[in-house]
């Protein structure tokens, strides 16, 4: 797959300026960076750029400002942060495709940074205008993008600019492409996945497109309940989609089908009330009440998942097996990501994870940089996973 691609690495950049597009939407605290491993994650690239003698225009966008002028939403406090990793001070500029702009990227000096002002306070970002596009590539040499989470969005800075010049795909967005291709374009076999999360009607596109590409599939969460009752199981008053039962037993077809393995709970956790300290038990899938709620899965189902995990060479991860924010429910989130973490640090399993609720399961579990690689791209990444055409990803092929 990487042969369709030019990447920033292999670009001669010394002298010119480069449109550098990321995904730097981290969240603030009092106007300071509060969480910066976006920034920390592009930060190899960047640098490489500005050590190889490029003059570098970030272009990004923080927050929904829906094209409006928002104060609140300026990219200064990401200047900040990126000043104080580079150990440079680094210039905002606000008149992004005017005079200003154009003087200020003119001033650059080789090896020096300037960020361009939130491109979504411009109408023409978010639809994708030609006219703003061109305005942008007029200001660089070479386009770098390297926003893999801005990929699914048909945006100027990610769909229209990389068709106007010569682009390539930066460092971060390189490694995400070869995670996602190892993990379900070309994987090792057997390839598992683990998907949880609150409901099938959110990842319906996922479970359909990995029970037609995966070996099995382990399903935990609120989602794991819907299956249940279409299996016709009583799960009492948990969390559930009942007008997705026939849905659900669509999917379930469909793996059969395809010689996908499911592996819904068979013990879970369940309590009266959701809460700290609440009291709980485990029991059987075929033993809950009408007033109790299934919480997490119990040890039996992550005995059952893991022995099915110990025979895969590839795992892709989704989503939380329980309700893993209050203990104990966090129980069988935390063991199964440990399992995996074992297996890709000693067996050399291919473990690609992603989805905002994933990573602070597995930060939770402490096994975050013990996955093979683990995606900070959200939306883009799940509609990769659903096998979706990306319009960021298409813009960056080459001919």
């Amino acid at each position: 797959m990487t042969a369709q691609f030019r990447f920033a690495d292999q670009l001669d950049v010394a002298g010119k300026t480069v449109l550098l597009r990321l995904d730097v939407n981290v969240p603030l605290a009092d106007g300071v960076v509060s969480d910066d491993t976006r920034i920390r994650r592009v930060m190899p690239g960047l640098q490489s750029l500005l050590e190889r003698g490029a003059k570098v225009v970030v272009l990004t966008h923080f927050g929904r400002p829906k094209g409006q002028f928002v104060p609140a939403l300026t990219v200064r406090p990401v200047a900040q942060s990126i000043a104080g990793m580079l150990g440079q001070p680094v210039h905002v500029e606000s008149d992004v495709i005017g005079r200003g702009g154009q003087q200020a990227v003119a001033a650059l000096a080789e090896g020096e940074l300037l960020i361009m002002e939130n491109l979504r306070f411009y109408p023409e970002e978010e639809a994708n205008d030609l006219e703003f596009a061109k305005r942008l590539a007029a200001l660089g040499d070479l386009y770098v993008g390297d926003a893999f989470s801005c990929a699914h969005r048909a945006h100027a800075s990610v769909d229209a600019l990389p068709r106007l010049m010569e682009a390539a795909a930066g460092r971060s967005f390189a490694a995400e492409l070869e995670a996602l291709n190892a993990a379900l374009s070309s994987p090792v076999r057997p390839l598992g996945a683990v998907v949880g999360g609150a409901k099938v009607s959110s990842k319906l596109a996922l479970l359909e497109n990995l029970v037609t590409k995966v070996d099995g599939l382990v399903l935990g969460g609120g989602m794991a309940n819907t299956f249940s009752l279409a299996d016709g199981k009583s799960i009492g008053a948990s969390l559930a989609e009942p007008d997705m039962v026939d849905t659900a037993q669509r999917i379930m077809d469909a793996a059969e089908a395809h010689h996908c393995r499911i592996i819904l709970p068979q013990d879970v956790v369940i309590a009266v009330e959701f809460k700290l300290g609440a009291a709980h038990r485990i029991t059987s899938i075929d033993d809950v009440t009408e007033s109790e709620m299934i919480l997490d899965v119990g040890p039996q189902s992550v005995m059952a998942a893991t022995d099915f995990l110990d025979h895969c060479s590839t795992i892709i991860w989704n989503g939380p097996m329980g309700a893993f924010e209050i203990p104990p429910f966090d129980a069988a989130t935390t063991a199964l990501a440990r399992v995996v973490a074992a297996r890709t640090q000693k067996d050399g399993v291919m473990s690609v994870a992603g989805g905002g609720d994933t990573m602070a399961a597995l930060a939770n579990a402490g096994v975050n940089d013990q996955f093979s690689y683990v995606s900070t791209a959200g939306g883009a990444f799940l509609e990769w996973l659903e096998g979706k055409t990306l319009p960021g990803v298409e813009a960056l092929i080459t001919d």
